[in-house]
């Protein structure tokens, strides 16, 4: 990693020195690079100053917008404020399928369910989108919990069909079946995401007493699928 900052400080070095053919948007882009290397080694503060830094520099740029609502999103625990970044990022690019994820996450994060699915159909709208699985999930789950199964499983299939890696998707098929009364469809779901999920490599047993452990601290949604996990278990 410190050969990583190490980088990280030419690149900001060689943008701000200099005034020939130096632009603010280099600058911005020199920061931005900054705040990756930041996050990546979880110091959010200092990722933070840099993203922010080059939001002032460059208010244009999506790919910062981005990151700073990811940052309020994921660890400022302020969906709102992210809401506001996100949506600046679509402005900049309306074929910009992460930022509309990311848009329908913040919305579900708020409870607004409804509000979110359509971000997430706006993301798999563009067809170059790489990690559409995301999308799917994460609307596989807001259709789960209005209670929309089908549709819910219709997503969740979708997912693994592009990242057939994706345990959680497995989980979450685990979850859908049980709420329909499919018992022997739910047990077989959860089997199989235990069965891929390296950090359980097929050991019901741990998985039980990972999720035992969460449910410690777990809470509303989270605190139920985890009761319900543990119930399928036992099918």
């Amino acid at each position: 990693m410190k050969f990583l900052a190490g980088i990280l400080m030419i690149l900001f070095l060689s943008a701000c020195a200099g005034t020939g053919g130096e632009t603010r948007s280099q600058n911005a882009k020199a920061h931005y690079q900054l705040g990756v290397g930041y996050l990546s080694e979880n110091k959010v503060q200092q990722a933070f100053v840099e993203f922010h830094t080059a939001n002032e520099l460059n208010p244009n740029d999506k790919e910062v917008l981005n990151a700073i609502g990811v940052l309020y999103l994921v660890h400022l625990d302020d969906p709102q404020k992210a809401v506001s970044y996100f949506e600046k990022a679509v402005k900049e690019d309306p074929d910009y399928s992460e930022a509309y994820n990311n848009l329908g996450y913040a919305y579900a994060k708020l409870g607004n369910h409804e509000k979110a699915i359509p971000f997430y159909k706006k993301a798999l709208a563009n067809p170059m989108y790489p990690t559409a699985e995301k999308a799917y999930l994460n609307m596989g789950d807001s259709y789960y919990r209005l209670g929309r199964y089908e549709s819910a499983l219709s997503a969740f299939k979708e997912a693994i069909m592009r990242a057939p890696g994706l345990s959680l998707a497995y989980m979450r098929l685990a979850l859908c079946y049980n709420a329909m009364d499919k018992f022997g469809d739910a047990a077989s779901a959860l089997s199989q995401a235990i069965k891929i999920d390296s950090a359980y490599k097929g050991s019901r047993e741990k998985f039980a007493e990972d999720m035992k452990l969460r449910k410690l601290k777990a809470k509303g949604y989270e605190e139920k699928d985890i009761r319900d996990y543990l119930e399928i278990l036992k099918y």
